[in-house]
């Protein structure tokens, strides 16, 4: 299995018809005001090339060890690993309440 995750391409997801929009609702414009306003500025600018996606993924695909999910360009490179340091981070924080959370010995069910 493979799920490719992919950065910014230039096909036709940003331009022309292919994006609909509905009434701008100022109670979004925070969360997704920037990704309407840049998102068809960003039509025919993306960094990635589709034809060497798509060769990643046959690779991938043709490899011993397939990455469950791939990064495809710099953008979701960047993106991938920064949530994984991120969540590393939250993850060794919390690690003492994690792992207190099993039953202890003394309450008789352990092994």
């Amino acid at each position: 299995m493979l799920i490719a995750e992919p950065g910014s391409f230039r096909t036709s997801f940003a331009g022309g018809d292919a994006l609909r929009q509905t009434a701008q609702m100022p109670e979004y414009a925070e969360a997704v005001g920037a990704v309407r306003k840049g998102l068809p500025e960003s039509d025919g600018k993306q960094s990635g090339d589709r034809a060497k996606a798509a060769a990643a993924i046959l690779k991938a695909l043709d490899s011993e060890y397939t990455p469950l999910r791939p990064a495809l360009g710099n953008d979701a490179f960047d993106a991938i690993t920064q949530h994984a340091d991120l969540s590393l981070e939250q993850a060794l924080a919390w690690e003492p309440v994690s792992r207190g959370t099993d039953f202890d010995d003394r309450d008789g069910l352990g092994d």
